[in-house]
């Protein structure tokens, strides 16, 4: 994002944080509603460009929100958004993006309030693992034929016995309305979200064997003393590596393992 949908972005995420705070908001009807107004206007492209038009007031843009929205969604919902489109945003695209972000957001806070932040943001990783493993099963959730309501359905028998409830929608939302993201892609977002909610980094940690709890507790006091944060361990195992692990935060990786060495050292014997 530009600069003028950075700032408004950032004023928008402070409004959530503050409607929030408060207990007697519904953070998981906020989420759906705030996704609904988001699937309002990718759809309507020429409705979002009207309320992005820098010509336009801000207050005409409010009032227009509150007479489009006023009786699909909640108050706290028309509030938010008609606060965004005060702001000045670089391009359409990003106000829609950020209602994406602020739906995910509520979704996560719904999952902290009942004490299920950390469980929802390991079940969204495990589940990425899960896809990641099963090319049939990634086919059938990103086929570009198949119903929204049949992947709903699919994932429904996948998660809904078995992971939260914030876990289900967060997931159910990015399978059934990807944007034009991967569905990897829309994962690794999710979780990244999650850790920010908890004021931590994701490290990515893949070993030969699994890591005994001695070696997660060093490992992640290790990056937390480099990073100067909290660092959220996903664990994975892959005895491809051979030995050793590797630890990916965002794009940077730190790879200690076993066959990361033993090519590089015949990238040197060739060379």
């Amino acid at each position: 994002m530009n600069g003028a949908s950075r700032e408004a972005q950032a004023a928008a995420r402070e409004r959530l944080t503050a409607l929030t705070d408060s207990t007697s908001v519904d953070a998981a009807a906020l989420a759906d509603e705030l996704a609904a107004v988001t699937a309002l206007l990718d759809r309507e492209v020429s409705l979002r460009r009207v309320l992005t038009d820098p010509a336009q007031p801000g207050e005409a843009k409010a009032e227009l929100v509150g007479r489009l929205l006023g009786e699909q969604v909640g108050g706290a919902a028309v509030d938010l958004v008609s606060g965004m489109v005060r702001s000045r945003w670089s391009s359409s695209r990003d106000l829609v993006d950020t209602i994406e972000e602020l739906a995910d957001t509520a979704d996560l806070v719904a999952a902290e309030r009942e004490g299920s932040l950390e469980d929802t943001e390991d079940e969204i990783f495990r589940f990425g693992r899960t896809v990641a493993s099963s090319p049939g099963l990634r086919a059938a959730l990103t086929s570009r034929t198949a119903p929204a309501s049949a992947k709903a359905r699919l994932l429904q028998e996948l998660l809904g016995s078995r992971a939260r409830p914030a876990t289900e929608r967060l997931i159910t939302r990015l399978v059934t309305r990807p944007r034009g993201r991967s569905l990897e892609s829309g994962l690794e977002a999710l979780s990244k979200l999650a850790a920010e909610r908890r004021d931590r980094s994701v490290a990515v940690v893949t070993s030969a064997v699994p890591l005994s709890d001695r070696q997660r507790e060093r490992l992640g006091a290790a990056l937390a003393a480099l990073y100067g944060r909290q660092v959220h361990l996903n664990l994975d195992v892959d005895p491809e590596i051979l030995g050793g692990i590797t630890v990916r935060i965002g794009d940077e990786v730190i790879n200690g393992s076993l066959a990361d060495r033993l090519d590089e050292a015949k990238r040197r014997v060739a060379g």
